[in-house]
């Protein structure tokens, strides 16, 4: 995942520049059927049908310092319409709204029909630092 130019500026003036930085105490994720950026978080966002950004925990792995994942299974709701082709994810620091602070083109696109449910098994979403 490439983190947002947010999450950047805050994670930099943190570290080097001691200025505080109030990591969220909830992360969510949310789906989009068009690419995001870094500057602007901008993209499209799914709306309707059910859908709402989820809660994911993540963890960092003891083996690799530099690696983060998600640390248990991250189900959305069963859309009740069409939420088109799903190509990327974003983490957020708030349900609705928010800073984005990271995000992922997905390995393939997932079209989400009326019934269907968005999964991400535990371990697949990986943040990484290098």
């Amino acid at each position: 995942m490439a983190f947002s130019d947010y999450l950047e500026d805050k994670l930099l003036k943190h570290t080097f520049a001691n200025t505080a930085f109030t990591t969220p105490g909830t992360v969510y994720l949310g789906l989009f059927t068009a690419e995001p950026d870094d500057s602007s978080g901008s993209g499209t966002e799914v709306s309707g049908g059910s859908y709402a950004r989820i809660s994911c925990a993540f963890s960092v792995s003891g083996s690799d310092p530099t690696l983060c994942t998600n640390s248990s299974a991250a189900e959305f709701a069963t859309a009740t319409g069409s939420w088109g082709s799903i190509g990327w994810v974003g983490v957020f620091d708030a349900s609705t709204s928010g800073n984005m602070l990271a995000w992922a083109a997905l390995t393939a696109s997932k079209t989400v029909s009326s019934g269907d449910v968005f999964r991400f098994d535990a371990g697949d979403l990986d943040i990484t630092l290098s």
